[in-house]
């Protein structure tokens, strides 16, 4: 089970993809905006967010731009949800962080396989740690003890 959030302007394409996902053992969330979601963010990290490029305000890129400088989301798996559909509207997709494109109108099974993707290609990788912590190691600055942290 994933938490998800959805980003996405038109109520119902995020209610239909909503659904998909809890129906497939998901928790989801949904806010209207790009400034909405970041907001969210502060207060509740997902384990994968659902962007759409074209919303009201802040565009899904500038989201997902903001996320990518984010000390703390600059992880966050991110897969871009918009009915754009021109090849250079992905690869730019691509170029900003997103993990995966999936195109408007779409289908259960194709959201749940890039969904599903995602999400283990997360699972493989190290726990979340943030942009300071990160740095700080490559750095060799500290090192973990069974008790705590110790700074060096």
């Amino acid at each position: 089970m994933a938490k998800i959030i959805i980003a996405d302007d038109d109520e119902i394409i995020a209610d239909m993809a909503s659904n998909i996902l809890f129906e497939a053992g998901h928790v989801c969330g949904w806010v209207p905006d790009g400034e909405k979601a970041l907001d969210l963010l502060r207060w509740r990290r997902p384990d994968l967010l659902l962007l759409d490029h074209d919303m009201p305000g802040m565009t899904g890129a500038q989201v997902l731009r903001s996320l990518r400088s984010s000390a703390e989301n600059y992880d966050l798996p991110v897969i871009m949800f918009t009915g754009l559909s021109g090849a250079e509207d992905e690869s730019h997709a691509y170029y900003n962080g997103a993990q995966a494109f999936i195109r408007k109108p779409f289908n259960a099974k194709m959201l749940l396989h890039e969904v599903n993707l995602v999400l283990k290609a997360r699972a493989e990788r190290p726990q979340h740690r943030s942009l300071i912590e990160h740095l700080e190691q490559k750095a060799g600055r500290w090192r973990d003890s069974p008790e705590k942290r110790v700074m060096l």
